[in-house]
């Protein structure tokens, strides 16, 4: 059985895959825009998702209150980002340069959560809650 660890991580590997395929789409704004699609769908349903089903049960604890809100913060800096991209046209310079700040943003997320939110919320959560919020996770991510 996964636990929410899992299924965070492999939605990170999902989102890493397709900002890096996003941006090797140089002047192929069909597939830019493809990608692109699946990149804010991926981004926003996991946001929501792991909102729900990692962080609302972690702000409850003093051990995990101020990654938590540390990390909803990041998920709205990223929304502006998202915001951003979809106001400015794909094929001018201006739109790449923003995918890569979102990419900025995004991996820097990935890697806190991963190295150090990780193992806070598994100090803080039990088996039982790993595997329920995995769960809950997936079937909200379906």
């Amino acid at each position: 059985m996964k636990n929410i660890f899992d299924v965070l991580k492999d939605s990170h590997e999902k989102q890493r895959l397709l900002m890096d395929a996003l941006l090797q789409t140089s002047g192929d704004t069909q597939a830019r825009q493809e990608f692109y699609i699946s990149l804010k769908d991926e981004l926003t349903k996991h946001a929501i998702a792991e909102e729900r089903h990692f962080y609302a049960p972690l702000i409850e604890s003093d051990q995990s209150i101020d990654m938590t809100r540390h990390g909803i913060a990041e998920h709205h800096g990223i929304d502006k980002v998202l915001s951003q991209l979809d106001d400015t046209d794909m094929s001018s310079p201006t739109w790449l340069i923003l995918m890569k700040t979102l990419k900025h943003k995004v991996e820097h997320h990935l890697e806190e959560e991963e190295q150090r939110f990780f193992q806070t919320a598994g100090r803080v959560l039990d088996a039982e809650q790993k595997e329920t919020l995995a769960r809950k996770y997936e079937k909200e991510m379906a």
